[in-house]
């Protein structure tokens, strides 16, 4: 069994200006608008949808293939990717662009400031699935990137009969009515926040409900209100959240929700263990600047689960 993680991959330049920007921003001279702010920090860090979602199925002991593409200023990250345990070989390096760059400025307020340089992302569009000879006990996670990527790998799937996870995240306002009904419905599972839940309903004009009812397995996340997990024909799941030592960053917990969701049902775990497992990969997110900054050993996660959530034989026997 071999899960695929398709989806972007991005640096991240994360920048802290020490001020206010509305300090420096003139109401009546917004028609000409030139600033500059002099910043007092600033972190190079791996992001990226895939690359965050891989690294959480990594952590817990997976070796995942990542289907990609990024940029001359790669090398760095693929050795990581390597060092962690992902495998690299889906990635399609593109020698005239830059890996997808999204550079973030905050104020001391926590006002921000981003400007997002897509970059090689729209060359994710050229790989393809077929050929890695996968299997029906595979496992595929579309997740954000490329709007034509993401509907050449649902369509992929639905050609050679691949179990895949739905996952349009920050790309659902640029998907159209076609691209969200053709991924929900070869979809095993479908992943979302309760907002793109609403905008896919929006765009399609189905409601809520007939979304949920249309892939076997929904989780919906709902922030600091954690989670529900649907299953088709009626039965839902709450999943509470973790608690966390400390928010320093949500950035990317969505992301870390999902390594450890796929990660669960690949296994076969029941469906509120797999939840609370995804909650309590999230909550390593939450506590750390950068989406891929955190670690775990699988002891130190199952010590965790059970201080949250109690014992779960089920996991345990997974994971170790």
């Amino acid at each position: 069994m071999r899960i695929v993680v398709t989806g972007s991959l991005a640096w991240d330049y994360i920048m802290q200006f020490p001020g206010k920007f509305s300090d420096h921003i003139l109401p009546d001279k917004v028609h000409m608008l030139t600033v500059s702010f002099l910043v007092d920090s600033m972190k190079r860090l791996r992001g990226g949808v895939a690359g965050n979602v891989a690294y959480t199925l990594a952590l817990l002991g997976d070796k995942p293939l990542v289907v990609s593409a990024a940029g001359q200023d790669f090398r760095d990250y693929r050795e990581l990717m390597q060092k962690a345990g992902i495998d690299p070989s889906g990635i399609k390096e593109v020698a005239h662009e830059f890996t997808a760059s999204c550079f973030i400025n905050t104020d001391a307020v926590n006002n921000q400031i981003v400007a997002f340089y897509p970059g090689a992302a729209v060359h994710a569009r050229e790989q393809s699935l077929e050929g890695l000879k996968l299997t029906k006990e595979d496992w595929v996670i579309i997740s954000p990137t490329d709007p034509d990527s993401m509907a050449r790998h649902a369509n992929e799937c639905l050609k050679m009969g691949l179990r895949y996870v739905f996952d349009p995240g920050k790309q659902t306002p640029r998907l159209d009515a076609k691209q969200i009904i053709t991924g929900l419905e070869g979809a095993a599972v479908l992943v979302a926040n309760d907002y793109e839940l609403s905008l896919m309903a929006k765009a399609t004009g189905w409601s809520e409900a007939k979304i949920l009812g249309t892939t076997p397995i929904s989780a919906i996340t709902k922030g600091e209100h954690g989670a529900v997990i649907h299953e088709r024909g009626g039965t839902s799941h709450t999943i509470p959240v973790c608690p966390v030592s400390k928010v320093l960053d949500p950035t990317g917990a969505g992301d870390a929700f999902i390594g450890g969701l796929v990660y669960g049902l690949s296994r076969k775990l029941p469906l509120p263990v797999t939840g609370r497992l995804a909650a309590v990969c999230s909550a390593y997110t939450i506590e750390h600047k950068g989406c891929q900054e955190h670690g775990f050993t699988r002891p130190e996660l199952i010590a965790r689960y059970r201080g949250a959530f109690g014992a779960s034989g089920e996991l345990d026997a997974v994971l170790r």
